[in-house]
C-alpha cells in the first residue's frame, strides 16, 4: 500500500489530497508549499525530476506543479512520463514570463493547465481549486463528488456519437484550450457545454459567446468590461465576459469572426491570463478555461491573413470535430422522438406526434446540410402542418434532389416511352400464412401500395399528376412513395 493510501485507511476517513512540487528555486518550492499547506494539503517537494520520479513511485498524488526547466531535464519530460504513467494525476506546469511557446506544448502534451512567473499566490489557489475540487482555500480539502455523466445529453449510439462522448470526457480532464471544429448545427456549443460540465469547473459559469454577433466598436468592452465614464454612455462600471467567466469556462462561438484588432487583445489576455477593463490602468487576473468554435476552416483563414497564426495556435490546442448528422443516419430515430418531446412540451401537447414509419425512412436518406438545427426546423414544421397524431412525408415539406416539381405536373409520359413496369400480376406477393395472415405487415402493405400505384399509373399512361388525383393523394405524396417502393 502506497503511503498516501494507508493514511487514508487509517481511522475509516479519506486522505488529505497531497500535492507534488518540483522546482530548482528553493525560494518558490517554499511560497508554493505555504501556500498549499495553508489550503489545507499535504506537500511533497522534489528539486529535479528524478527527485520527482522517486515519490511519484511511492505516493499517489492529486496535482504536480513543475517548473518547465528542471536541472536533469525538462518539464514537458515530466508532463508526458506522468501522463502516461499516472493518468489520473493531474499536472500544472510553472513557465517563464511570457513564454506561450512552452505552456502549449505542455498543454499538448497533457498537462492541466500552467502558470506564468512571477507565479500569482490567487492563481496558484485558484488552479489548485480547480484541480481538486477544494470549495474554498483554507477549508477541510476533501475532494467533491463526481456527477453523474453528463454526455447522456448527446442523443444516438452511433460510432461517431460514441467517440465524440469519449472524447469530451477526455478533454474534461484538462484545461487545455479546446477547439471544435463542424457545420452549421452539428451540436458545437452543446459539446462545448459537456466539456465544461465533465470536467472540474461543472459548477463554475459558463459564458457563451457569438463573435460574430457583437459590432466591432463594442468588442472590447463586452470582453473585458469597463470603468464608468470610459466612454459615451458608460454611465456605471461593468464586467465583462472574462470576468463573468472567472472560475469557469469561456465558450467562443464562431472565432473567425473576431477582426483582427480584437484578435491581439484576445491573445493577450489568454496568454497572460489577465485582463484590463477599457478606462482602467490596472489590469485583474482571470482564471477563465477557453473553448473556441466555428464552422470555418480557420488553417484557411490564417493563410488568407483573416486569423493570427499565434491566435489559431494558442485557440487549437486540442482539435473535438463534430461529424455531420448525414455521417451518423442511425442516430436520426432518437434524436426526432427526443426533439418531438420537447416540441409538444413546449407546445403544451398531452402527447407528441409519431412519425410514421415511411416519413423516419425518409429522414435517414435526407442529407441534412443544416444538420440538427435544420432536423429541429424541419420537424417543428411537420407538427404545424399534420394532423396532430401522426407526421407523414408530406408533412415534412422537402423536396429531394433538385427536381423541378412545375415541370413534373406538366409531364404526361406515353406509355411507349415510359421505362418498362412489371404488370401487378406478375409481381409474386409476401408469404402469407394458412389462414391468409401475411409473414411481414409492413412487406404485405408495401405489395398492396405497389399494385395501387401501378394500376393507377398505367389507367392513366403514366401521367404521374393525374394518377395521383385518381389515387386521392397529392402530386407531392405520389412522388414520395413511387421513390420509396423503387417505381420507375
Amino acid at each position: 500500500m502506497k503511503p498516501n493510501d494507508a493514511r487514508g485507511a487509517a481511522g475509516g476517513r479519506q486522505a488529505i489530497p497531497r500535492v507534488l512540487v518540483v522546482d530548482d528555486e528553493a525560494d518558490l518550492r517554499e511560497l508554493l508549499e505555504l501556500t498549499l499547506v495553508g489550503m489545507g494539503l499535504d506537500v511533497d517537494c522534489a528539486a529535479d525530476a528524478a527527485q520527482a520520479a522517486r515519490l511519484l513511485e511511492t505516493t499517489d498524488y492529486a496535482l504536480c506543479l513543475t517548473d518547465m526547466r528542471l536541472p536533469d531535464g525538462t518539464g514537458l519530460a515530466l508532463v508526458e512520463r506522468i501522463a502516461r504513467e499516472h493518468p489520473n494525476t493531474p499536472v500544472a506546469v510553472i513557465t517563464a514570463y511570457g513564454s506561450a511557446e512552452n505552456a502549449v506544448a505542455a498543454l499538448k502534451a497533457g498537462a492541466f493547465d500552467y502558470l506564468a512567473k512571477p507565479v500569482a499566490l490567487e492563481s496558484v489557489r485558484n488552479l489548485v481549486r480547480s484541480a481538486i475540487r477544494l470549495p474554498d482555500a483554507g477549508a477541510a480539502a476533501e475532494p467533491a463528488e463526481r456527477t453523474a455523466d453528463p454526455t447522456g445529453r448527446m442523443l444516438g449510439t452511433s460510432a461517431a456519437v460514441a467517440d465524440v462522448k469519449a472524447q469530451i470526457l477526455r478533454l474534461a480532464r484538462s484545461m487545455a484550450p479546446v477547439a471544435i471544429t463542424g457545420e452549421s448545427g452539428s451540436g458545437k456549443e452543446l459539446a462545448a457545454r459537456l466539456v465544461h460540465e465533465a470536467g472540474v469547473r461543472g459548477e463554475r459559469p459558463f459564458i457563451a459567446v457569438n463573435c460574430g454577433a457583437i459590432p466591432e466598436n463594442l468588442m472590447e468592452a463586452e470582453f473585458f468590461g469597463h470603468r464608468k465614464g470610459a466612454f459615451t454612455g458608460a454611465d456605471t462600471e461593468r464586467d465583462g465576459f472574462f470576468q463573468a467567466a472567472n472560475g469557469g469556462t469561456l465558450f467562443l462561438d464562431e472565432v473567425a469572426d473576431l477582426p483582427l484588432a480584437m484578435q491581439v487583445k484576445l491573445l493577450r489576455a489568454i496568454q497572460e491570463k489577465r485582463v484590463r477593463k477599457v478606462g482602467g490602468t490596472s489590469e485583474d487576473p482571470v482564471d477563465v478555461r477557453i473553448i473556441s468554435a466555428t464552422h470555418q476552416d480557420l488553417a484557411q483563414c490564417v493563410a488568407a491573413g483573416r486569423f493570427r497564426q499565434d491566435l489559431y495556435y494558442r485557440l487549437n490546442v486540442i482539435e473535438l470535430k463534430l461529424p455531420p448528422l448525414r455521417e451518423r443516419r442511425e442516430d436520426i430515430p432518437a434524436l426526432a422522438v427526443a426533439i418531438l418531446d420537447r416540441l409538444a412540451n413546449r407546445a403544451g401537447l398531452p402527447t407528441a406526434p409519431t412519425l410514421a414509419s415511411v416519413t423516419l425512412r425518409y429522414l435517414q436518406t435526407y442529407d441534412f446540410p443544416g444538420n440538427v438545427r435544420e432536423l429541429e426546423n424541419i420537424l417543428e414544421r411537420a407538427m404545424a402542418f399534420s394532423n396532430g397524431e401522426v407526421i407523414n412525408v408530406e408533412d415534412l415539406g422537402l423536396r429531394p434532389g433538385s427536381i423541378d416539381e412545375t415541370a413534373n405536373e406538366r409531364d404526361a409520359m406515353p406509355a411507349d416511352d415510359a421505362a418498362p413496369v412489371v404488370p401487378p400480376a406478375a409481381r409474386p406477393g409476401p408469404a402469407l400464412s394458412a389462414e391468409g395472415i401475411p409473414e411481414s405487415l409492413p412487406d404485405y402493405l408495401d405489395h398492396v401500395e405497389r399494385q395501387a400505384i401501378e394500376r393507377a399509373l398505367e389507367k392513366t399512361r403514366y401521367n404521374r399528376t393525374a394518377a395521383a388525383r385518381l389515387l386521392g393523394i397529392s402530386f407531392r405524396a405520389l412522388r414520395y412513395r413511387m421513390q420509396r417502393l423503387g417505381i420507375n
